[in-house]
């Protein structure tokens, strides 16, 4: 327990410092924008695989029994998390998290259109949907962290993306977004164009979807979720 609960304060403290915009514009000075991205990618993902280690040597204490329709839920909401993560990181964003640098001044991609934190919107459905199959205090602290995170770095970003642009171009950007996904489309505030980049990050996200359920899922983090559905 000890061992986990020092890998979540880890995480929280990458979450946390890095990011911040002094120490950020040090980081990318000195590593460049790309090499600050890999390297921020690199240290989040080690230490979520830690966090998922420890979690699985920590002792189990139940807070409420495992009924076999609770598995379910992650089973339907995780394509759509899935989706979120690839097309998020894929797909240039200038207002939010994403590996690839978009010029503010032309359209915003489609997973953007759709909800303007793609990544933290695909990381908050997955923490969600794990929750009720997991009733043990060891999940609620990691799950429920990482909804909190998700949550709490929404409004957090949109402040850094503001500073960031200006208010005016802030505006004209977020007016063609949402926080929500599709508010903004079923607003009629945006229109969602598909381009062929967005389809091949769909059809890839789809495909480790496919991959982690039928086999990923088994041999990185046990047990075998298809093994608990209840039919």
């Amino acid at each position: 327990m000890a061992q986990f609960l020092l890998a979540i304060l880890l995480f929280l403290t990458a979450y946390i410092v890095p990011p911040a915009p002094p120490v950020r514009r040090r980081l990318v000075a000195l590593l460049g924008r790309r090499g600050y991205l890999l390297a921020y990618s690199v240290l989040s993902l080690t230490l979520l695989v830690w966090i998922v280690v420890t979690a699985r040597n920590a002792p189990y204490m139940a807070l409420w029994n495992f009924a076999p329709w609770q598995s379910v839920i992650p089973v339907v909401a995780m394509p759509l998390a899935f989706w979120f993560v690839v097309a998020g990181i894929a797909e240039p964003n200038p207002l939010s998290i994403s590996l690839r640098r978009r010029d503010p001044t032309l359209p915003l991609a489609p997973i953007v259109i759709i909800t303007r934190h793609p990544v933290l919107r695909g990381f908050l459905i997955w923490a969600g949907a794990h929750l009720p199959p997991n009733g043990d205090i060891v999940s609620l602290i990691l799950f429920g962290d990482m909804a909190a995170l998700a949550v709490a770095g929404m409004p957090l970003i949109d402040r850094r993306a503001r500073a960031r642009l200006g208010d005016e171009r802030w505006k004209a950007l977020s007016r063609g977004t949402s926080v929500l996904p599709f508010l903004a489309i079923a607003s009629r505030n945006a229109r969602i164009r598909f381009s062929g980049p967005f389809m091949l990050h769909t059809a890839v996200s789809l495909a480790a979807y496919l991959w982690f359920l039928l086999q990923g899922h088994r041999l990185l983090i046990d047990p075998d979720p298809l093994s608990l559905l209840p039919w």
